[in-house]
């Protein structure tokens, strides 16, 4: 076997390798391509979800924020009225148990008799 012929082989090699991965070049390429693209599209995609869903969490914050303030000042309200009504009650239940003779039982009859509309 000759330098020549060992030579000749080594280049008939190297040109079908360099063959296949021409080819494999020109059938994978376009697919890498396609796929590439669909990955910056999911990316993007993505990074808009995280955006919606922190400026989401925010607002719920928000929400959540407001309605705690609009609970609080509704207990106070409350407080404030029975602390207002305290003595008008009182007052009624004076009034109710005076023309009842102080009798609670029997103005208690009565105030649900007058509601019932007997």
């Amino acid at each position: 076997m000759t330098w020549s012929s060992v030579l000749g082989a080594l280049l008939l090699i190297c040109m079908g390798a360099a063959g296949a991965v021409w080819q494999a070049e020109r059938y994978y390429r376009p697919l890498l391509d396609g796929t590439n693209g669909q990955l910056t599209s999911c990316n993007a995609a993505r990074g808009n979800l995280e955006e919606l869903t922190n400026e989401q969490g925010l607002k719920l914050g928000e929400l959540v924020q407001a309605g705690q303030r609009r609970q609080d000042q509704a207990e106070q309200a409350l407080k404030q009225a029975a602390i207002l009504a305290k003595d008008e009650f009182a007052a009624a239940n004076r009034l109710q148990r005076e023309l009842t003779g102080g009798n609670e039982c029997a103005a208690a009859t009565e105030v649900i008799d007058q509601e019932l509309g007997l």
